[in-house]
């Protein structure tokens, strides 16, 4: 395990092709999370990055997704949690993106949701949070939690991040 001051500083030292995984944190100094999963992006390097924060934040969750975070987690959480996030990106990291061994069974999954079910679904992998939905579908704020419940259920989705990880491998096949 190497530790490094700053995202900055892990960039200026970043050369070749890194091996192992990646745990940042979307709040730091000069560089953000997001920004910073970004860039090694561009810069080709494919190794799995683990975001985390401390802030509960729909959209920021999905743009890290979407950048190609292994996963998104919200502090507090338990080690157990960041270990088997670390395991599962690791076990991942070689997996051709090509097709997802799941995207079957993820499309099966989808074809469960209700019509509105689809839309609540949308909206979250949009970034958008519970009451924003709520006023844009012109239902109760309960209603969207009482839907964003059910998709979660039917998905088999553990977390937001987990929701958006599986709704992408299915979208980005398309």
């Amino acid at each position: 395990m190497r530790l490094h001051e700053s995202a900055t500083a892990f960039l200026a030292t970043a050369t070749g092709n890194l091996d192992g995984c990646i745990v940042t944190d979307v709040r730091m100094p000069s560089i953000d999370g997001i920004e910073f999963l970004r860039q090694l992006r561009t810069r080709g390097h494919t190794v799995p990055v683990i975001v985390m924060t401390g802030h509960s934040d729909v959209a920021r969750a999905v743009q890290a997704m979407k950048e190609g975070a292994a996963d998104f987690i919200e502090k507090p959480f338990d080690d157990e949690i960041l270990i088997v996030a670390i395991r599962s990106a690791l076990e991942n990291r070689n997996r051709a993106d090509a097709t997802h061994p799941q995207s079957a069974e993820i499309r099966g999954r989808l074809l469960t949701l209700s019509e509105r079910e689809q839309q609540v679904l949308d909206d979250l992998v949009s970034g958008m949070p519970n009451k924003t939905i709520a006023y844009n579908l012109s239902i109760s704020l309960r209603t969207v939690e009482i839907h964003r419940a059910n998709v979660m259920s039917k998905m088999g989705a553990n977390s937001l991040s987990h929701l958006v990880r599986i709704t992408l491998i299915v979208e980005s096949e398309h």
